[in-house]
């Protein structure tokens, strides 16, 4: 492999961490191609895909980089660094520049997720004023969030939540990536968590290659097959080795 080998950035959303990506990363691997990754604080917008793209500036050579559910939204801003060549997004948000997650998810009916969110309030460095951390009801996070993952990996999933704060919700891009990138999104169809008629608003509105697949939230878990053929595509586009 050489500094023209695409790194596949492979970003975990809300409620989740890197190891949703544990059955889709061998899958990558196999092709011979180079993956990386990395966690996300969850804490902001804007900070966290001020923190991605320090990541993405660090791998030499071209970058897919690929975001699940909220980081659909941090790609969209991160996406923007010069060595990313294609994205991906995972039953994802793709903002608007200047839109909020609030404002795009506002414009459908709520998924069942709403009604099973737990809202925790965390000290904030400097500040008298607690921030809120958002987290999905244990009891509640497999059959909306995991429905077709396995039943014990998804109870522990559900117990090892990565929490978003609550500001990341009302924050907006300032930039929106995939204006100049190309850039493939996976409707999860069976979704839960994000109605997926959001996804697939998001998707049409940038003129993404989209693809439905009949999953839960958690598609990476589900149908890593899948999800690395989505990824291929945006691979191959790039007409490297």
């Amino acid at each position: 492999m050489t500094d023209s080998t695409p790194t596949v950035v492979l970003v975990h959303g809300a409620f989740a961490d890197a190891s949703s990506f544990a059955r889709v990363v061998p899958e990558l691997q196999a092709d011979g191609l180079k993956v990386l990754v990395p966690a996300v604080p969850n804490r902001s917008l804007t900070g966290d895909a001020a923190y991605l793209a320090s990541v993405v500036r660090a791998v030499p050579g071209p970058v897919v980089l690929v975001g699940h559910s909220y980081v659909g939204a941090v790609i969209t801003v991160a996406g923007t660094e010069a060595n990313v060549q294609a994205l991906v997004y995972l039953a994802g948000y793709a903002l608007e520049e200047g839109e909020s997650l609030g404002e795009l998810q506002g414009r459908f009916p709520d998924s069942e997720l709403a009604s099973a969110l737990v809202y925790t309030p965390f000290p904030v460095e400097g500040s008298d004023e607690p921030g809120t951390d958002v987290t999905v009801d244990p009891d509640r996070f497999p059959e909306i969030f995991a429905a077709d993952v396995d039943p014990d990996l998804a109870r522990v999933l559900a117990v090892s939540q990565r929490p978003l704060a609550g500001a990341a919700f009302a924050e907006a891009a300032p930039v929106a990536a995939w204006k100049t990138k190309p850039s493939w999104g996976l409707v999860s169809s069976a979704d839960r968590t994000i109605n997926p008629d959001v996804e697939r608003y998001g998707y049409e509105r940038a003129g993404m290659t989209t693809v439905e697949v009949d999953s839960s939230h958690l598609v990476m878990l589900a149908h890593p097959q899948e999800v690395a053929d989505v990824i291929r595509a945006a691979v191959l586009s790039l007409g490297t080795e």
